[in-house]
């Protein structure tokens, strides 16, 4: 797929079509990979994300899967349910919001020195707006992990992401990357599935 192409916008239908905040009102204090993928992308974290910057943390919940021997200026957690986002000890400052009914972030310019999305991108329905606006909201060269797994709520998740195997999924999460101009772009296996959850990152740099 080219970078200046655009999907279809039935390409982002999902079968449940029900409000999304509805859906994810019920606090899910559980993770969604298992402890091999999870110390995998806790590794990677070490080391791209820079110590003492600022974080933020896309589709977040309870967890982060940041490691224990960094600090960071600031984690702001900005998710679907704030008893989640409230259990996060990791977060600073939380920000409930539906991205599928409002994309816009309304967060200052420059503002992180990097960006997280742990298991969360398949769910976007409006996902250029999204990825321009962390493209936005990160200082330059600031990088963007962008993590998933072949775990989901499958009624939420949109058609695209459904249609895709996990090496699509990857050339599709770049391929928002590029609209949002981001580079460069990697793709980076984390856990190969083969003993447990697999695990793929797309990392980009604003």
């Amino acid at each position: 797929m080219h970078d200046d192409a655009t999907l279809p916008p039935d390409a982002f239908d999902k079968e449940d079509r029900g409000n999304d905040l509805a859906f994810y009102a019920p606090p899910r204090l559980v993770t969604h990979i298992d402890a091999t993928a999870i110390a995998a992308l806790t590794t990677l974290y070490r080391d791209v994300l820079p110590d003492h910057g600022r974080i933020l943390d896309m589709m977040s919940s309870w967890v982060s899967h940041l490691p224990d021997d960094r600090d960071y200026a600031e984690v702001v957690g900005h998710g679907m349910n704030m008893d989640e986002l409230a259990a996060n000890p990791r977060l600073r400052r939380c920000i409930v919001q539906d991205l599928n009914a409002d994309p816009i972030l309304h967060l200052d310019t420059d503002a992180f020195d990097a960006a997280l999305c742990c298991v969360g991108v398949q769910y976007l329905q409006q996902p250029y707006a999204v990825f321009a606006e962390i493209r936005r909201v990160l200082a330059p060269g600031a990088p963007f992990v962008v993590s998933y797994s072949n775990r989901c709520f499958p009624t939420k998740a949109v058609a695209v992401c459904c249609a895709l195997d996990m090496g699509g999924q990857a050339a599709l999460i770049r391929h928002y990357m590029e609209r949002a101009g981001f580079t460069p772009i990697e793709t980076l296996v984390l856990a190969d599935g083969a003993r447990g959850d697999p695990l793929v990152a797309v990392l980009g740099r604003a």
